[in-house]
């Protein structure tokens, strides 16, 4: 079996884009500042890239998967031109509050979850313990405390008002953030 790899998660709206709320179309896409950056930072430090993200849109019927696979791939080319490698989006279509009656269920891939990055886990044989899950909502922050990723990072943003915590770094802006290479 072959060794375990460290891998940077990014929760994508508000992290990857910014979040204009259910973006859907590729035209409302808009990169976050400083993004490409960091992951070309991250992935050159031998960490493998992925994104997990609920998109309750889908569940409340406000999108389809097939609308957003279509700006899925669109994402994962600007990343790919770049030459920075996203080895897989995981993504929870579900929400309890659905409209979508195949969507509406309580999924143990919706963060707070773990399911997600388990199943990225799963998938790639993650070192969990020495990867790094950077979200803005207490939910990104629970999902990686429950699937053991050892560094968390929240960004500031409207949906917390957070000082400071000892289970998670907080930073006001993803270019404050940088690769520490300390195994745990």
């Amino acid at each position: 079996m072959s060794a375990k790899r460290k891998a940077l998660f990014l929760d994508r709206d508000g992290i990857v884009n910014i979040d204009h709320g259910y973006v859907h179309k590729i035209e409302d896409f808009e990169f976050v500042s400083g993004i490409f950056d960091l992951c070309r930072a991250f992935q050159c430090s031998g960490y493998l890239l992925f994104v997990v993200t609920n998109q309750a849109g889908i569940a409340k019927g406000l999108y389809t998967e097939a609308q957003f696979e279509t700006l899925n791939v669109w994402m994962l080319e600007q990343f790919s031109v770049r030459d920075i490698c996203i080895q897989e989006v995981y993504y929870c279509p579900h929400h309890i509050d659905g409209s979508e009656l195949r969507y509406k269920k309580d999924c143990p891939c919706r963060k707070p979850a773990p399911g997600m990055l388990l199943k990225a886990d799963k998938n790639w044989h993650i070192d969990l313990e020495n990867s790094v899950m950077i979200g803005d909502r207490l939910s990104d922050m629970q999902a990686a405390q429950n699937a053991g990723v050892g560094r968390r990072i929240l960004l500031e943003s409207r949906y917390h008002e957070i000082a400071s915590s000892g289970d998670f770094e907080v930073v006001n802006d993803i270019r404050n953030i940088a690769v520490e290479n300390k195994e745990r």
